[in-house]
């Protein structure tokens, strides 16, 4: 574990006793938006050439973090309700990128990986700093990437932070290789910007297999909403190769989708208890890669039905093992590894090294706390081995990581006395988890 691992941690947090379900759990849960639409809407509004609204954005600790960020660079961002006086939305006026600012980024990957190119556009310095794990989280990509395409910065060769942003007002752009295998952010970070930029961009991705190839894919769905031009891997592009045109972003009014990553505590709640959940306004159509859980827990032995009123997925009582490759959804796997330390035959997570790079160690956290509470996991070269063993109460740590608390508590659901560690971390994406789960279980 790293140096920010709970242990290591002066502060003390309170525990938090993870509800055990007495039966099967029946109950609509209707989840806040999605963190990842909502802060690259933000991103692209900013860079408009005119004002535009974002419908149901996630108010978190990481969104908020993304807003005031833009706010210091100069964009107004006005929090009310939409154009027809209907629903929460925020207004986004965009305005000349300027500085000298400060970004406090937290611990929020896309804070740390979107906003440099943003501030290579201002005009003037920009210094980036957050918490102490936002120094130890890979940042490289988008430096060296930057540098190449005209951007001066001073990290003191760290490739991490703290370091400063000396934005000219404009970049030249053109084209750039990068490995993004550590974090598909470094790509998307490109992109987003990438109209702003004298020449566009052209991202090639040279080095091992790319994670997380959703959110990427969520990048370039979006850019095209705002009017961009993208060429793409995926509508017969050059494979690993991304190419934008320099061009005016339009304004547009965004609604923001339900975070289907965030459901999974709620959608695992049915299948841990042999129970009911129902989410609504689960998209039919969509690049989050939480849209993966209906496939990854139906074949761990629930079912599920998408219709008019949402997604609404039923457990059997039963959970099954599973041999998966998630590097697409990696960050599904803290939520995944809980479930199958409560099935019935072991489970294999596959694809997904590149989360010991995330909030935490993820791999080696998950390892580490299912296994003080009586389980049996193993680290792979790049996954998880997990064999099913009776656990038993204990302290559940988190390393500030929102999907280590939700993984403590699904698995508090079936084993009594689990008691999370920090649970108010969950707030960096999901406010109020706490109070959702409760009134799921109807406590």
């Amino acid at each position: 574990m790293t140096e920010s691992s709970a242990h290591s941690d002066p502060t003390t947090y309170d525990l938090w006793p993870a509800p055990y379900a007495s039966g099967a759990v029946d109950a609509t849960v209707t989840v806040p938006g999605s963190k990842s639409v909502t802060n690259r809407g933000l991103v692209l509004a900013a860079l408009a050439a005119e004002p535009g609204w974002l419908r149901r954005p996630l108010r978190s600790r990481d969104t908020l973090l993304m807003a005031e960020a833009l706010r210091t660079l100069g964009v107004k961002i006005e929090e009310g309700v939409g154009p027809d006086g209907t629903g929460e939305a925020w207004r986004i006026i965009p305005a000349g990128l300027r500085g000298p600012a400060t970004v406090d980024v937290g611990n929020a990957g896309t804070v740390m990986r979107f906003l440099p190119p943003v501030a290579a556009l201002a005009d003037g310095p920009v210094h980036f700093d957050g918490d102490a794990r936002s120094h130890e989280r890979p940042l490289h990509g988008v430096i060296d990437a930057l540098r190449v395409l005209g951007a001066r910065i001073d990290d003191d060769g760290r490739g991490a932070l703290p370091m400063t942003v000396h934005g000219g007002g404009a970049l030249d752009g053109g084209p750039v290789e990068i490995d993004a295998s550590s974090s598909s952010q470094f790509v998307s970070a490109l992109l987003l910007s990438a109209p702003r930029f004298n020449q566009g961009v052209e991202v090639r991705h040279v080095g091992a297999k790319l994670p997380s190839l959703p959110h990427i894919r969520m990048t370039v769905d979006m850019l095209r909403v705002v009017g961009a031009q993208v060429d793409e891997p995926e509508t017969g592009g050059e494979p690993n190769v991304w190419r934008v045109s320099p061009s005016a972003l339009l304004g547009r009014d965004l609604v923001v989708e339900p975070d289907l990553s965030n459901a999974q505590p709620f959608l695992a709640a049915a299948l841990v208890t042999g129970g009911r959940v129902t989410v609504p306004d689960w998209p039919a159509r969509t690049t989050q890669p939480g849209d993966a859980l209906r496939e990854i827990f139906t074949e761990m032995g629930g079912s599920c039905e998408l219709t008019d009123a949402g997604l609404t997925f039923t457990g059997t009582g039963r959970i099954h093992g599973i041999d998966v490759d998630l590097s697409e959804v990696g960050e599904l796997t803290p939520g995944i590894a809980a479930v199958a330390a409560l099935a019935d035959s072991p489970s294999t997570l596959r694809g997904v090294a590149h989360l010991r790079l995330h909030e935490t160690d993820r791999l080696a956290a998950l390892t580490k706390e299912i296994n003080e509470l009586g389980g049996d996991v193993t680290e792979t070269e790049d996954g998880l081995h997990i064999r099913p063993r009776p656990l038993h109460g204990g302290v559940f740590h988190t390393y500030h990581d929102h999907r280590m608390a939700t993984a403590g508590a699904i698995i508090g659901l079936a084993v009594e006395g689990v008691e999370i560690e920090n649970v108010a971390t969950t707030a960096k994406t999901l406010p109020d988890f706490p109070r959702m789960w409760t009134e799921m279980l109807g406590v």
